[in-house]
């Protein structure tokens, strides 16, 4: 979709009509206003709409992967556009649980459809009690363990991509592919 050259599209603000009586009856004015109401028509229809741009639920898909910029959201070009726009649109809520298990479980459901499970602390503890002993030492790792939900089946290697990108980058991490939610034993 172009929002530049429009064919046939109206101006809703036609110059001709706005310039002095004397050149209402001008051929040449009526005609040069004309071609620049053809240029101008696409801006102010662009204009008049611009709530429903910034609105990822409407947005032109185009416009799409500029508006998910603004917001730091995830864009892939191979999603089918309704999820591009549900990315977009949870793109905050995302980020307010970037870095924990969460918030990654979220996006691996919203992004690649799979359930997730996220196990460890990846080397991070902490005490609820000030001047408390220390805690034991975690374990380094994190394990993710996936499993289909929306999807009939996991590409793991999509699943890498998208941890990689939201662990924190002093995390180690591993992905288990499972095929169903684990079980109470863990399995």
């Amino acid at each position: 979709m172009s929002r530049s050259a429009v064919p046939g599209l109206p101006s809703r603000y036609p110059i001709g009509q706005q310039l002095p009586a004397l050149y209402a009856e001008d051929d040449f004015a009526q005609r040069f206003t004309a071609g620049l109401d053809t240029v101008l028509a696409p801006v102010f229809a662009t204009l008049d709409n611009l709530p429903a741009y910034l609105d990822p639920r409407v947005a032109p898909a185009d416009f799409l992967a500029w508006l998910a910029s603004w917001v730091g959201g995830a864009d892939d070009p191979r999603w089918p556009l309704e999820l591009r726009r549900e990315a977009t649109v949870r793109a905050m809520e995302l980020h307010r649980g970037r870095g924990t298990a969460r918030g990654l479980t979220e996006a691996l459901r919203l992004v690649l459809g799979v359930g997730a499970d996220v196990v460890g602390g990846g080397a991070a503890a902490w005490s609820r009690t000030a001047e408390a002993e220390l805690p034991p030492a975690p374990d380094a790792e994190v394990l993710i363990r996936v499993w289909p939900d929306r999807t009939a089946q996991v590409d793991a290697e999509r699943v890498r991509e998208l941890v990689r990108a939201l662990c924190p980058v002093h995390t180690a991490y591993r992905v288990e592919v499972l095929a169903g939610p684990p079980t109470d034993d863990g399995r």
